[in-house]
């Protein structure tokens, strides 16, 4: 209902001032400039993600030092803490950095977002900034249109300062006029009553508007022009560090529970922030004073003494916060627990994690290892073995040979909950990241994936339609025809195994010439395993009708190892390096493997 509300009374309210005031009119379109400036800034560093950006925050997550100034210095660069916060969540939800690394990134924004109040106390206001916003634009709308993607983000970036400059320009030109209508002081509240009443007030704004940065651009702009007086500007100030914790909200709606704890401590660090600055309102003042005199800012310059005050309660809030850090981490997880792992529900795909190429690959990756974790399960158990006895026997045959009961479980309905529903919510999230302006090569990268799945969920289907079979011949001895049948089940759990230690290996040794070997041997065995057979229906050793069972299953078996091979091979092998370029070159195409197997050279 709330919701609903919301845009019939911000439009009503924008009609009424337009009505009442042509310049209230240039005020509106200067904040919307702003705001629509700072849309055209967030999407021009977008582009620049799946390199620089991530790869520095990535890197940035080794303590919450390094965090913090990743926050002071990427807020300052990009003037946006929003689009701090919605790349820390999605990059929270994907696993790549921890809650403590986040929290403190959500710190050093907040600190950062204070050099917006300064670049316009200090030169926005003092400068003819609209001098410069034009010829940006100009310059902009030449780099939008071109095919590289640097230049086009270099383009949204100038773009989105040109319009920043120019929507401050209009708010100081709108408030500069309107004060010779209309007195906005007449409206000053002080005392407790109007830190309160102008502390909400600069809390909706922000809300409305979902840019503290814009709030405090707006107050500046009014305090400038004498249309709101110091004492309320600082509560307004103060509000606009409250309702810029929307934003973090609004983004952790879609993303897991690590996003929404980040979120709580946004809200929570602001609020304390807010709160600790409203009850110390006197010392923080005396302190401006201070410090503004020490660094020769006149005493009737309340712009820039605004500057200073959202500066030191925003660094002041830091400093309080940064001892309790361990204890609001602790809160945190108590508060927000994660949920009950549920093998049939994806782990790390949401709409949070949407937002930039890294996060998107990354996540994916993950969530096909997952895939593939439920499907190894599916298989050992569908073969009636155990993934612990195979992983570290010495002899796989011997432990496959005494692994003749029958495991109880309903296999069709564990594909249907822990592989099917999570690959159709692969191939569900691969298909939206196709629909974003995704660098070709990560593209690339995720349809490979979303092939690895595909072979990952073949090989269970193999498995599960030999597995009746499997069983009625495994579960008692029934001579031959058990021998050759267990002999199947050691040649996947051997596979399995082999992936196993390539998963335990160091990504920078690992190879892909065994796999080669083994797709070979593979081909081989299956060659053998046809010409044996023929020789055991000769000499009456199995039956034909036994035959014939077993070649079908033997050839979902060898359709199952072949898939979880090449699987293996495009999930694992890296291909950066010089001797992985080396290694793709000798890896063996499918006829050639068949070649080497009939005795053919390549």
């Amino acid at each position: 209902m709330f919701k609903k509300l919301v845009l019939p009374v911000i439009l009503l309210v924008l009609i009424l001032g337009f009505w009442a005031s042509s310049n209230f009119q240039e005020i509106a379109a200067g904040v919307a400039i702003f705001l629509f400036g700072m849309l055209m800034l967030e999407d021009g560093f977008k582009l620049f993600s799946g390199g620089f950006l991530e790869s520095t925050l990535e890197k940035a997550t080794g303590s919450v030092t390094k965090a913090m100034s990743f926050g002071v210095v990427a807020t300052t660069i990009m003037q946006s803490s929003s689009l701090v916060s919605v790349i820390t969540i999605s990059f929270l939800s994907a696993g790549l950095i921890s809650l403590i690394a986040g929290v403190g990134i959500i710190f050093g924004a907040n600190i950062g977002t204070t050099t917006g109040a300064w670049l316009v106390a200090g030169f926005g206001l003092k400068v003819k900034i609209s001098a410069y916003a034009l010829p940006m634009l100009a310059v902009s709308i030449v780099l939008v249109f071109q095919k590289s993607k640097y230049l086009r983000g270099a383009g949204y970036v100038l773009a989105g300062l040109g319009f920043l400059f120019l929507g401050i320009h209009h708010m100081k030109e709108g408030f500069e006029a309107l004060k010779e209508q209309f007195d906005l002081t007449r409206f000053a509240m002080t005392g407790v009553l109007g830190l309160i009443v102008y502390t909400l007030v600069g809390a909706t704004a922000t809300v409305v508007m979902q840019s503290s940065h814009a709030t405090m651009v707006l107050i500046i702009a009014a305090l400038a022009s004498g249309q709101v007086s110091y004492e309320n500007a600082l509560a307004l100030a103060i509000g606009a560090n409250i309702g810029t914790t929307i934003t973090a909200i609004i983004g952790a709606l879609t993303a897991n529970f690590q996003g929404k704890r980040l979120a709580l401590a946004h809200l929570i660090f602001n609020t304390v922030t807010a709160a600790v600055a409203l009850v110390f309102i006197s010392p923080l003042v005396q302190a401006v004073d201070w410090v503004s005199a020490g660094v020769g800012i006149a005493g009737d310059d309340y712009a820039l003494k605004l500057a200073v005050f959202h500066t030191i309660f925003n660094v002041l809030g830091v400093v309080l916060m940064l001892p309790m850090l361990r204890v609001l981490i602790r809160f945190l997880e108590r508060a927000i627990t994660e949920p009950t792992q549920d093998l049939s529900q994806p782990k790390f795909l949401s709409e949070a994690v949407d937002e930039f190429p890294m996060t998107i690959e990354i996540a994916l990756r993950k969530e096909v290892r997952h895939l593939y974790e439920n499907a190894v399960e599916l298989i050992v158990h569908g073969l009636n073995l155990h993934r612990h006895d195979i992983f570290d026997a010495p002899d796989i045959a011997n432990v496959v040979a005494n692994s003749n009961a029958p495991f109880d479980f309903d296999i069709d309905e564990r594909y249907e909950t822990r592989i099917k529903t999570l690959y159709s919510a692969i191939v569900e999230f691969a298909t939206r990241a196709g629909s974003k302006k995704i660098p070709q090569d990560q593209m690339e990268s995720i349809y490979t994936l979303r092939d690895v799945a595909a072979r990952i969920v073949r090989a269970v289907k193999s498995v599960k339609h030999m597995r009746r079979n499997v069983t009625a011949f495994t579960e008692r001895p029934h001579g031959v025809i058990t021998g050759v049948y267990n002999d199947l089940r050691t040649e996947i759990a051997r596979i399995l195994v082999e992936i196993n230690k390539l998963d335990l290996a160091n990504p920078e040794e690992r190879s892909s010439l065994w796999l080669d070997q083994e797709l070979v041997q593979v081909e081989a065995d299956q060659q053998n395993t046809s010409r044996n057979i023929e020789a055991m229906i000769r000499n009456n050793s199995i039956s034909a009708t036994d035959a014939t069972s077993f070649l079908n299953d033997s050839s979902y078996a060898y359709n199952a190892m072949r898939d979880l091979i090449g699987a293996a091979r495009a999930y694992y092998i890296e291909t950066e390096s010089a001797m992985a370029e080396v290694e793709r070159i000798l890896t063996l195409e499918e006829d050639e493997v068949s070649d080497i197997v009939s005795g053919k050279k390549p």
